[in-house]
């Protein structure tokens, strides 16, 4: 490190030897934060006992930012561009692959060099601000030659921030006026747009610092009336977020509200460094208790002489946050992150408003359920027969997966146009109820835990004896109406619809253990959820573009069903896109998933429970309804073991999803087991076929023996 600061050459703006310097401050071991702090320390120390060095230091970072244009790095690093989601996304990946050339003209630029690995920015935030700044103070009070040219580095940074200033405001009056905006909120066309509010006082605010700048004015407005006005634009955000939940929201408005949000908060933190009024609130990334007891933690026998204030530790903050910027500015997860959050928690609030409809509170419901289930297994019996018919016709194998796919496709939408229930397109939806009701006692801030735990063991207890009597409904019509099927064919055609080859195999496949049937349960598991996140999104598109009224705009479409049915109709569509695009979407999935499998030369298929029973009982008539007993036993164990298989991968995928999407943990899992099991104990006929009424609050005494 001596021998750097022995070869610095105060005049040059060569980058090469700042690369040296921070290489020297840089662990090879991201981890190794004590080596960092160790590092920065003994360049201080260096630096207090040799003024000349010190002034050598402060010339070259002097000339460095003179040369430099510094905009960019506060108003672009870190902030979402204007391209849209999918354009900067596929930025992001191309960059990753070959970088863009840079032009070392601009300090965010330079900064590819200096902070040349990614994981840069973990040492920097891990070497204590109190370091930083009596570094900062050994280079910035470094006494000059008698000979020595003005220092510019000072006015130069401040034209930059004040220009990124302008910059950030302009970006966000112009985001805030984008049409989509506009659509989400109609309330901006009523009274005076506060982006554009902002966008003049901030040219205002620049317009008296530039003349206190050039001496024409000795003081000037503070920027409080600006940050009013940012913090209305705030209000507005917040509210389009809000409003979302309710109307749909798309990637392009989420990523223009992420933008949005980013851009203010830069702007607030940049109008702080460089206010001199001092009536501005402290920057929202100043916790200057906490670098109070940094500080008194860094070193008992060699105390910060550095002075900690709001200003100074904000200009660290922001510093810091530059670099973690600049070196996560490709990474794709980050980009994910910000934007998908709010698209995802759409999808699974939708998700979770149509799981209400899947979760039973009375036996009378229960019933309701059981009717609903049973409708849709007759159904199901149908299909895998014309499955068995479509494969003897022998086509080819896209042809014969497009077959498949529109079989599976139309009878699982007839199913959902006719109100009934296939069991195993629960879970995804009730996943998210659950979900839903975890996020809402942790908004509600229950101190109560036990109350917690109870409610959700009775909303879970619901969940499984409707997800129960659900699969019983289909498996008991099911397994008849392939068994009714199979035998007419027998007594019409004078032959079985399977051979005895074919209907071993239906009945082995089956088999636990024996075939790869629980692999192909859990196949079929990751569609249901695939199926699911499919409906909770168009559910949200319909909402978002309004699809009803667009529906009712189509002329050819009046005069075909007429006008007093087109509304009827528009409503419908509206309410019922996602359940329909779900239906469609995994039945495609699963029609070509074998097709796919045999392409790839790998053992991709799907069992599903309710198809399963169907091709048992098939198989079963095939073979004369002659099999023995331990055949038979193997494939039941078999089928409840596809059809859990099923449940349990859907619902935790999707209670996964759910849970993210809100940002809820739920880490008292072994506390629920056990208020479910203390529900089965007292009342096991409540547990499987629910109370006559609803289940009741549960008050604070049922809970003591959950703490």
């Amino acid at each position: 490190m001596l021998a750097i600061l022995e070869r610095l050459d105060p005049h040059s703006d060569r980058i090469d030897l700042l690369v040296d310097l921070v290489d020297r401050l840089r662990p090879r071991n991201p981890r190794n934060h004590e080596y960092a702090r160790a590092q920065v320390r003994t360049l201080t120390q260096l630096l207090k006992g040799d003024a000349e060095q010190a002034w050598a230091l402060r010339r070259y970072l002097s000339t460095l930012l003179e040369t430099r244009r510094h905009t960019s790095l506060y108003s672009d690093v870190g902030i979402l561009s204007n391209d849209g989601f999918f354009t900067e996304l596929k930025k992001r990946m191309a960059y990753r692959l070959l970088p863009p050339a840079l032009d070392e003209l601009y300090l965010s630029d330079t900064l590819d060099r200096v902070l040349c690995r990614e994981d840069d920015y973990q040492w920097i935030r891990a070497v204590p601000t109190c370091d930083w700044l009596e570094l900062f103070d050994v280079i910035s009070n470094a006494p000059p030659p008698l000979d020595a040219a003005p220092d510019m580095a000072r006015q130069a940074t401040l034209r930059g921030l004040l220009d990124a200033i302008r910059t950030l405001s302009c970006r966000v009056c112009a985001l805030g006026l984008e049409p989509r905006l506009i659509h989400a909120h109609m309330e901006i066309e009523e009274v005076d747009s506060p982006f554009l509010m902002q966008n003049i006082e901030t040219n205002h605010y620049l317009d008296g610092y530039a003349r206190v700048l050039a001496g024409d004015a000795d003081d000037m407005e503070d920027a409080r009336h600006l940050l009013v006005m940012l913090d209305q634009c705030e209000e507005v955000v917040m509210k389009i977020r809000r409003g979302a939940l309710n109307s749909g929201t798309s990637v392009a408005l989420t990523y223009v509200l992420v933008a949005l949000t980013q851009s203010i908060d830069r702007l607030r933190k940049l109008l702080y460094l460089v206010d001199t009024s001092g009536a501005l609130p402290a920057a929202p990334s100043v916790d200057l208790e906490a670098m109070a007891r940094e500080a008194q933690a860094r070193d008992i026998d060699a105390p910060c002489e550095a002075p900690l204030s709001p200003r100074r530790a904000a200009a660290v903050a922001l510093a810091q946050e530059l670099a973690e910027a600049h070196n996560t500015k490709y990474q794709v997860r980050g980009l994910l992150r910000d934007n998908v959050d709010l698209l995802a928690r759409n999808v699974t609030e939708n998700a979770s408003r149509t799981g209400e409809h899947y979760i039973a509170e009375r036996r009378t419901e229960l019933g309701t359920m059981l009717r609903a289930a049973a409708g849709a297994g007759l159904f199901v019996g149908c299909m895998a027969i014309i499955k068995i018919l479509i494969s003897y016709q022998h086509r080819a194998p896209l042809i014969e997966a497009l077959f498949y796919s529109l079989n599976y496709a139309l009878g699982f939408m007839l199913v959902h146009v006719l109100h009934f229930t296939i069991a195993t397109k629960q879970p995804a939806m009730t996943a998210a109820r659950i979900a839903a009701a975890l996020h809402g006692h942790a908004q509600q801030g229950h101190t109560r835990r036990q109350v917690d735990v109870e409610s959700m063991a009775i909303l879970v207890n619901k969940v499984f004896r409707t997800q129960l009597v659900a699969v019983l409904g289909n498996l008991a019509t099911t397994i008849p109406m392939a068994y009714a099927l199979a035998l007419g064919w027998w007594y019409v055609f004078g032959q079985h619809l399977v051979s005895p080859e074919k209907a071993h195999h239906l009945i082995a496949d089956s088999h636990p253990w024996h075939s790869l049937a629980l692999l192909h349960a859990a196949i079929a598991g990751v569609w249901l959820f695939v199926s699911g996140l499919v409906s909770g999104y168009y559910d949200n598109k319909a909402l978002y573009t309004r699809m009803a009224r667009r529906v009712e705009q189509l002329r050819w479409l009046r005069r075909l069903i007429g006008r007093e049915r087109l509304p009827r109709f528009a409503r419908y569509i509206e309410d019922n896109l996602g359940g329909l695009m779900g239906n469609l979407v995994f039945g495609v999935l699963m029609g070509v998933t074998a097709t796919v499998g045999f392409l790839l030369g790998l053992p991709l298929d799907i069992r599903h429970v309710t198809f399963s029973s169907a091709n048992f009982a098939i198989g079963f008539v095939g073979l004369d309804q002659q099999i023995d007993a331990e055949t038979a036993v193997m494939t039941v164990l078999g089928i409840a073991l596809i059809g859990t298989v099923n449940l349990l991968v859907s619902f935790g995928l999707a209670l996964w999803v759910a849970l993210r999407a809100r940002k809820v943990r739920f880490r008292h899992g072994f506390r629920l087991l056990r208020a479910l099991g203390w529900r089965l104990r007292v009342a096991p006929l409540d547990f499987f076929i629910g109370p006559q009424d609803a289940d009741p609050v549960p008050e604070p005494h049922t809970t003591r023996g959950f703490k």
